[in-house]
């Protein structure tokens, strides 16, 4: 089993979130599909800061969930390297929780009474993304399958994960043990990153690993603004805040 250097069954995932989009563009409020949105001019110069941050990591693995956000995101992060580029890959799995829509909720102000805490809910019974959403807990559960599909594949030690803010705050919430209980402390700004390392081993059947440990080394990572001056609203909040007049 290929492992990093200096340990015995030990893989690390650099966990991004993808550039910053608006929610609120033409295309949306048009078509009513946020899948589809771009990143903005901002989203692209945050992707490429952070892949300026990475350059030097060698990546034997590099997947996005497929929608254009995390698409963008990755290539001009790995653009970005001087090292060996991997391939990208493509594993839905990792989409965004589906929100559902909101019925006849459509202002922005309104999104946001709605949304702005919808993570401290979602250890509740059944809580979903949005009146009419995803189930969190199934949102874990797709989202986990997919990382452990990634930790059981051979030959890699090293990979670049491009996903979205709340299938990132699931992943950092499996990580702890503490599940959907711990998602509403993780904040996921535009293009940051988190490193995760899993601890491996084979299992005694011989068919595939274990983790054996889980250890977080860094959380919302933003290489264009480290000490996060002047980013003082959360993520969601920022999403739905309107441009002064």
């Amino acid at each position: 089993m290929s492992a990093l250097p200096g340990t015995t069954g030990r893989r690390r995932i650099y966990l991004m979130r993808h550039g910053h989009v608006n929610y609120f563009s033409r295309q949306v409020r048009e078509t009513g599909d946020t899948s589809l949105v771009p990143l903005t001019e901002l989203g692209q110069a945050q992707a490429k800061a952070a892949g300026q941050a990475l350059a030097h990591v060698t990546f034997d693995r590099a997947i996005c969930s497929g929608y254009p956000r995390t698409e963008q995101t990755a290539k001009l992060a790995l653009e970005q390297l001087d090292t060996t580029v991997p391939e990208l890959e493509y594993d839905r799995r990792l989409v965004e929780i589906h929100g559902g829509g909101f019925g006849p909720v459509m202002e922005q102000d309104d999104i946001a009474s709605v949304m702005t805490f919808t993570f401290d809910q979602a250890a509740e019974p059944d809580a979903k993304m949005g009146p009419a959403g995803e189930v969190f807990g199934d949102a874990m559960d797709r989202a986990v399958e997919g990382i452990n599909d990634l930790l059981n594949t051979p030959n890699w030690h090293t990979a670049l994960v491009v996903a979205h803010e709340g299938i990132n705050r699931l992943l950092l919430g499996w990580c702890t043990g503490n599940g959907l209980k711990a998602i509403q402390a993780f904040e996921q700004d535009p293009a940051c990153i988190n490193i995760i390392d899993v601890d491996l081993v084979p299992k005694e059947t011989g068919d595939g690993t274990e983790i054996v440990r889980k250890i977080i080394k860094a959380v919302n990572v933003t290489p264009y603004n480290y000490v996060k001056h002047g980013m003082n609203m959360t993520s969601l909040e920022a999403i739905f805040a309107r441009d002064p007049a």
